[in-house]
């Protein structure tokens, strides 16, 4: 049932909320499946995992494993694997700490950088074009739905 928003037009109940996603969340799947890998990462067999942890270091630049597993809510050994099948691949290069030599930080190559850049930065000027004219509290709001959104969807797969 709907009830009248501030500005006197009715806001949508949480079932039409649902029909509208229902058709949205395909288109979203939809387009972003559409987005070209690069040529020349096509033959490295790239999966959904591995673009989180590129995303990252593309975004916020060179980090050290734990900082990567903090960020991707996994284990660091989870991330030491990804991160060493990418560096096999010629994507990523580890190198030495400079304050702390025991650490590794980790980084996207050079060579690779302009096409992981092109592949995944328009994913990332979308959400910034939505997100951008939100109030702070409606981003968090918007996160936390989707969260919710996948935690229950997950549930769903358990039984």
């Amino acid at each position: 049932m709907s009830t009248e928003g501030n500005r006197g037009a009715p806001e949508p109940g949480v079932d039409d909320a649902i029909r509208a996603l229902l058709l949205l969340m395909p288109r979203m799947v939809g387009r972003a499946k559409r987005i070209r890998v690069p040529e020349e990462l096509q033959s490295l067999a790239l999966a959904p995992r591995h673009l989180s942890l590129l995303s990252y270091l593309l975004f916020d630049g060179p980090m050290t494993v734990n900082e990567l597993a903090t960020r991707l809510e996994v284990a660091p050994t989870t991330v030491s694997l990804m991160v060493g099948e990418l560096s096999r691949k010629g994507i990523l290069e580890r190198r030495e700490d400079e304050s702390d030599r025991r650490r590794r930080i980790i980084s996207i190559t050079d060579g690779k950088r302009p096409s992981i850049d092109g592949w995944l930065a328009r994913g990332a000027h979308a959400w910034r074009q939505a997100l951008g004219p939100l109030a702070p509290e409606e981003r968090q709001m918007f996160v936390r739905t989707l969260r919710a959104y996948e935690a229950a969807m997950t549930v769903d797969e358990d039984d």
